[in-house]
């Protein structure tokens, strides 16, 4: 009974989204040889950014992952491992928000994939193809409602760990800047899962290769602990992570610093994945 109402449901945003117009007004445009404008990339993009916004009003349960998640995340590594790590879990918190922020909310970048896979078994994409819209644009209007995503799960995370004892040194300003920097960054990253999503054949593939993925990327970083405690050969590794850079970039903001590097490498990491995996994110959506 509930996947046949969240299916309905999901079925219900895309026929809103994909409203035909009435026959007689597409008898009367042909009459009167009048065409609607065709519309910009900016304007076909935040269209489709919609249509996830749309979905996520019909089925607000997938909301689960940006809301219950991180809560839950957040209390258990802070009450399971602050005291071990840092001596009382009111110090861990201080070292631990920015990074488990950082972690769950490229953990739910994955999603996205998912998204897109489903849409292609049910044939959506095909629909998209025929319009005369900018190429890119159903892929980035992915990307763009995802955004809403990633600022509610850090607003959720954020809350929870001012309640529990997080104090960010850097205020409001501080906090507006980390979340920024691990925005964009997530965006980009998100651009890796719209390949698999389009190369693997079920969503169960994009999940399990995601995982695969997410998994080593961001418990291998500094997000618990900090790396000169690794062995060496770890810690090579660890200090050179995309998710060590964003992490430390978010910590630091939060904390009231200005840590240029790591803001450098972050954005470099995101130009990265962008350039690379969006390049080839079109070349198969072209091909598909």
């Amino acid at each position: 009974m509930t996947t046949a109402t969240t299916t309905t449901s999901a079925q219900a945003a895309d026929d809103q989204f994909l409203d035909a117009p009435k026959a007689e007004d597409l008898a009367s445009l042909l009459i009167n040889k009048e065409r609607p404008p065709k519309p910009s990339a900016l304007s076909a993009s935040l269209t489709f950014g919609w249509r996830t916004v749309l979905k996520i009003k019909h089925v607000p349960e997938q909301l689960f992952d940006v809301t219950a998640f991180p809560i839950m995340m957040v209390l258990m590594y802070t009450y399971l491992f602050g005291g071990a790590l840092a001596g009382s879990t009111s110090e861990y918190i201080q070292f631990l928000l920015p990074g488990i922020l950082t972690m769950s909310v490229v953990m739910v970048t994955m999603y996205t994939g998912v998204a897109i896979n489903t849409d292609i078994s049910k044939g959506v994409f095909d629909r998209f193809r025929t319009l005369p819209i900018w190429r890119p644009a159903p892929m980035v209007g992915y990307l763009l409602g995802d955004v809403l995503r990633y600022v509610l799960a850090s607003a959720v995370m954020l809350t929870v760990g001012m309640i529990i004892g997080y104090r960010p040194a850097g205020g409001p300003l501080g906090v507006l800047l980390g979340v920024a920097l691990l925005v964009i960054f997530a965006f980009s990253f998100s651009w890796v899962w719209t390949m698999f999503g389009l190369m693997l054949r079920s969503e169960k593939s994009v999940m399990g290769v995601s995982m695969m993925v997410i998994f080593p990327l961001t418990f291998l970083s500094n997000v618990f602990v900090d790396p000169k405690t690794m062995p060496g050969w770890l810690q090579a590794f660890v200090n050179n992570s995309p998710v060590t850079h964003v992490a430390t970039g978010v910590r630091e903001l939060m904390a009231g610093e200005w840590p240029a590097a790591d803001i450098a490498w972050s954005l470099g990491w995101s130009a990265f994945f962008v350039i690379v995996f969006g390049a080839w994110t079109m070349r198969l959506y072209n091909r598909k």
